[in-house]
């Protein structure tokens, strides 16, 4: 019998937003009255419409295998919102389709890393991005971005960090955890580094709906036909259609690389839900008005975390411009001592408040900044205020 298992698999780290979810369910099991900032999923439910949609598929029998890459009518809605919304141009073979956002991104990058591949990796980053590569095999770059500069990378800081290994830079916007958004001049000088240097960029547009800035959303491969060619954009239905369970992402590419995802994961996963597809066929293509409600309330939630967070002593953060997140540096509170014990970081912080405070917050040692916390304003405002009250109870304790 072997006895040894993959060193590689060991590696892994487990999800701390995960993790945290889970601890708040536990409290809530035992009848605590827990606060948690800790979910990346909207609070409201899958629009009506969506979901009689997927109610006509499994009455029309469509509960069977799909292609592997996705079934055309889903490809063609997302070809469409492709060239409507991101002014984008891929065609529907260009297109998978898989099960959610994280599996999309895996796609990626076993299609284009070979051992031993770099890919740069702006920090904070969404925790999951390096295990992703380290999976396929490449090996995660961290460059780590400055608050004054909203937590984003600049051209300069990116060209310092390219080595004749670098395959490609992820990047977010709107940012997890920061909920930063990119300019288009931004994004131009960005892309320009990955065409001068042959890089790929791998743009996670997630949240691309949920976006407060000035202007609209900007995906960075509709720039120039330079950077579009050295693109790979990542999206899907979770965040902006209240969808996280429905587990559909999907990805623009060239017809190459596009090809090599659709083979990988016609090993590794046969295809995406058929009534999933369905589902996300009628998000695209039906009627848009719970998008911007969504996005209102998201708006006016972000604004009433992000006034309180910034009054109250000892923590700061850069006010978001889309996603639902607010990025929170607690390094004062670093230092200080609570109940006799000093505070070493972050996770200190998050650990008092889900122990004492029964409040859920993500400490941010796994997104790349450790004395930061990471807070979900996809919850109720009530929920929000009734949270942030126990934090300032924390704080005056110090």
């Amino acid at each position: 019998m072997p006895t040894t298992l993959s060193e590689k698999a060991k590696k892994v780290k487990n999800s701390s937003t995960l993790a945290i979810t889970a601890k708040a369910k536990a409290l809530r099991a035992e009848g605590k009255d827990v606060v948690s900032f800790g979910a990346g999923e909207p609070d409201f439910p899958t629009p009506e419409n969506i979901c009689e949609a997927a109610h006509r598929a499994i009455d029309a029998g469509m509960t069977r295998y799909t292609p592997a890459s996705g079934t055309t009518e889903l490809k063609e809605a997302i070809s469409r919102k492709f060239r409507e919304f991101n002014h984008l141009e891929y065609k529907p073979s260009q297109i998978v389709i898989s099960n959610g956002g994280k599996h999309s991104l895996t796609n990626v990058f076993e299609a284009i890393l070979n051992p031993g591949d770099e890919v740069i990796i702006p920090a904070p980053f969404w925790l999951s991005y390096p295990e992703i590569v380290r999976l396929a095999d490449g090996v995660p770059v961290e460059v780590t971005c400055r608050k004054e500069n909203g937590y984003k990378l600049t051209a300069e800081e990116l060209e310092a960090a390219v080595t004749p290994r670098t395959k490609a830079l992820i990047l977010n916007t709107p940012n997890n955890p920061t909920g930063a958004v990119y300019s288009a001049e931004e994004l131009k000088a960005l892309g320009d580094m990955a065409v001068k240097h042959d890089f790929f960029v791998v743009s996670d547009e997630m949240y691309e709906n949920l976006f407060y800035a000035e202007g609209q959303h900007v995906s960075i491969g509709s720039l120039s036909p330079e950077i579009f060619a050295h693109t790979i954009t990542v999206s899907g239905v979770s965040k902006s259609y209240a969808m996280t369970g429905w587990r559909i992402g999907y990805t623009g590419s060239s017809q190459e690389i596009a090809s090599l995802m659709g083979s990988i994961q016609s090993h590794q996963a046969s295809n995406p839900c058929s009534i999933s597809q369905a589902a996300a066929v009628e998000a695209l293509n039906g009627p848009q008005d719970t998008v911007k409600a969504m996005n209102e309330a998201f708006k006016q939630r972000r604004q009433y975390i992000y006034s309180r967070v910034n009054a109250m002593p000892l923590l700061s953060a850069v006010e978001p411009q889309g996603a639902f997140y607010l990025f929170v540096d607690c390094s004062e509170v670093v230092g200080k001592t609570y109940q006799g014990k000093e505070i070493g970081s972050g996770a200190d912080v998050a650990a008092i408040l889900i122990e004492d405070y029964q409040v859920a917050v993500v400490p941010c040692t796994d997104f790349g900044f450790p004395n930061h916390l990471r807070l979900s304003y996809a919850i109720s405002q009530e929920e929000i205020a009734k949270g942030l009250d126990r934090i300032e109870s924390f704080l005056k304790t110090l």
